[in-house]
């Protein structure tokens, strides 16, 4: 799936790049895509493309909602037995998924993309000032939610439909702190996570603030340790 806000400019060749993949791999997929209340042609161009592409289907949000509660729409309407979801400007390429649906038939319940544990895939790499403060916020989650990863962050992952439909109906966090929020479940529902190196490349359009945004993000990472310790995951025993 595809959480999609304000991306009429370039959600048709990711859709394209996505559909020819699948026909290519004869995969059973659909394609969803979570309108998250664009202001622009985003509903239109996917709706035009659904109506000549029938593995693609969109979903719209209420409004402008956020990322994390696009992804998480996405995921509850999903059909499949095996659930991706990925970034609108496909930073990492749809041929990566291999890679993380591997890891899931290896016994894997989450897979999730890394830029850091092999660097040299990245082909477009970050300002020196985003790769600091990616790295500064990286470590701060290792503290606040003991976290083993080295990239929560990077918006390609895969859940099985059981790691899925345990996750996603817990999720909390509906703006860019999520992912650290998903992971935190799958670790307190003794989930197995795979950290997989993928091919990655920095796009300049990227919509977070690195300083505003990471802040936010940061202060989402002690909401997650906080609903944790007071019981908001009640469904979820501590780590």
């Amino acid at each position: 799936m595809v959480p999609a806000y304000n991306e009429s400019a370039r959600i048709g060749s990711t859709l394209i790049k996505i559909v020819e993949h699948i026909r290519q791999q004869r995969w059973n997929a659909e394609v969803i895509v979570v309108d998250d209340g664009s202001r622009d042609d985003t509903f239109q161009v996917v709706t035009n493309f659904a109506a000549t592409n029938p593995e693609v289907r969109i979903i719209q949000n209420p409004g402008n909602q956020g990322k994390g509660y696009a992804v998480r729409n996405g995921m509850l309407n999903a059909r499949g037995q095996v659930l991706l979801f990925t970034d609108a400007d496909l930073s990492s390429p749809i041929t990566e998924a291999a890679k993380l649906f591997s890891a899931l038939e290896q016994g894997a319940d989450v897979a999730i993309g890394s830029r850091w544990i092999d660097p040299s895939l990245q082909f477009v790499r970050q300002s020196l000032k985003r790769q600091l403060l990616s790295r500064i916020y990286n470590l701060f989650l290792r503290m606040v939610l003991w976290f083993p990863y080295r990239d929560t962050q990077c918006g390609f992952k895969a859940f099985t439909r059981a790691a899925s439909d345990k996750i996603f109906p817990l999720q909390r966090i509906t703006r860019w702190g999520f992912d650290p929020e998903i992971l935190y479940l799958a670790r307190r529902l003794k989930f197995k996570v795979a950290e997989v190196p993928v091919a990655w490349g920095h796009d300049d359009g990227s919509k977070i603030n690195p300083v505003r945004d990471g802040l936010r993000m940061a202060s989402d990472a002690i909401k997650v340790r906080w609903y944790g310790m007071t019981g908001k995951y009640k469904s979820t025993k501590s780590v």
